[in-house]
């Protein structure tokens, strides 16, 4: 048995064991239904307090944030509209600057292309002046000489005569020569005959070489590379360095002897493919072939019908056929010179345009590359752009997410987080809390 003194009246009174466990546990219970209530109380009031808190700091940190990123967004709109128009204005003034220098330069270059169509249509002027006083020079040259070749046929004439008898003895002469040769060509090989007509020919023109040809060159053809090559090349400059006679000569000789005897014209063919690789503008074959022929035989045989500045001489025209080229090239001279001026003046202009030509493609190609540029700048202002504004609308979502975040706390209530949830209702309901 237990006693139990009561806090009032003093009176002690005993208890068996049951009811006094039944009287412990009902004060235990009390009192722990107290202290829920009252931590209940004081939970909800922290929980209450810290949501409303937590919810206000990240109200206040996204209001903070999204005014500063519209702060941001809108300098970066104010920068790039000030650079968009900072760079139209840029380009507008570069393409203005380059189209101005491209006007000057074409205007420059026009009065260029001008001047010098003035200078060559002078230039063409004087060249038919020349060309005019030239021909009246030379007409009156032929008269001179019309009448001095009349004079000299005259004394021509005369001396005929007396030089008769002088040629049937040379003829007579030349026969008793004619038959020495051939004595000395039946003991030659054909090799040794075409060598000493060579050396003939080398012979004579060096014999006049510094009288009449102190600037010629003349030599032995020696280059081979193409698989043949002629016997000499004659060549003749004037004094500022212009060539104006070459000349690729062929020397061909056979003995009486030979079985298969050659014809001049065999050799035309090769000796027009040895003047053009070399670059001679005349072909001159020196021949002693066909011997009997009146053709041959007559003088200096133009074969320009079957190749071009070609011509066949017995040996006895060979300096005769070089004087007679050679002349006839001097008068040409000044017209060659002439004509280089031309020419050069034409190139001058065809370099000139085909420079205006280039500056243009250039110009064309640089302004192409700085709109590429320009254009590709821009795309990466727009695609700068839509980025802001991607980060914009994802700033708006999460400000509305926070919105219902709110909401939703608000709307918290006891009710609601005990619903469905019988024994949490009870405890709140014995510790007073209202759940309507």
């Amino acid at each position: 048995m237990n006693e139990i003194k009561c806090p009032r009246c003093g009176e002690v009174f005993q208890v068996d064991e049951a009811g006094y466990a039944a009287i412990v546990k009902q004060v235990r219970d009390d009192q722990f239904n107290r202290e829920i209530t009252v931590r209940e109380q004081a939970f909800a009031a922290d929980k209450k307090s810290a949501v409303s808190l937590a919810v206000s700091e990240t109200r206040e940190d996204m209001n903070k944030t999204i005014y500063d990123l519209r702060a941001q967004v809108k300098e970066l709109e104010q920068k790039l509209s000030l650079q968009k128009t900072s760079m139209d204005a840029q380009r507008e003034s570069a393409l203005a600057e380059a189209e101005n220098r491209r006007q000057q330069e074409i205007s420059s270059r026009e009065q260029t292309i001008t001047r010098l169509q003035a200078d060559v249509q002078s230039a063409s002027t004087e060249k038919q002046l020349a060309i005019a006083t030239a021909l009246q020079e030379k007409d009156a040259e032929i008269t001179r000489l019309t009448i001095q070749i009349e004079s000299d046929k005259r004394a021509a004439e005369d001396r005929e005569h007396s030089i008769a008898e002088q040629h049937r003895n040379e003829l007579a002469l030349r026969d008793d020569t004619i038959q020495q040769l051939r004595d000395f060509k039946a003991r030659l090989s054909t090799k040794m005959v075409g060598e000493s007509l060579e050396q003939h020919c080398l012979t004579e023109f060096n014999r006049i070489r510094m009288t009449a040809f102190p600037r010629a060159e003349f030599g032995k053809d020696n280059d081979a590379s193409s698989g043949s090559k002629g016997d000499f090349i004659f060549r003749e400059s004037t004094e500022d360095g212009i060539e104006f006679i070459s000349i690729m000569f062929e020397m061909k000789n056979e003995m009486d002897t030979t079985a298969s005897k050659h014809r001049n014209e065999d050799f035309f063919k090769e000796l027009n493919r040895d003047r053009t690789e070399k670059g001679c503008e005349y072909a001159v074959l020196v021949s002693m072939l066909e011997s009997d022929s009146e053709l041959y035989n007559s003088g200096i045989v133009d074969v320009s019908y079957a190749y071009p500045k070609m011509f066949v001489i017995r040996p006895q025209f060979f300096i005769p056929m070089i004087s007679l080229l050679r002349n006839a090239a001097l008068d040409s001279v000044q017209y060659r010179k002439e004509l280089a001026v031309v020419r050069a003046q034409n190139i001058d202009v065809t370099n000139f345009e085909a420079a205006m030509n280039d500056f243009k493609k250039g110009f064309t190609y640089n302004y192409e590359q700085a709109s590429k540029r320009f254009e590709e700048a821009v795309k990466e202002i727009d695609k700068a752009i839509r980025q802001l504004q991607d980060v914009r609308e994802t700033l708006m979502k999460s400000d509305r997410q926070l919105r219902l975040a709110n909401d939703k706390v608000e709307e918290l209530s006891i009710k609601k987080l005990t619903k469905g949830n019988p024994t949490m209702q009870a405890k709140f309901i014995e510790a007073g809390a209202d759940l309507s």
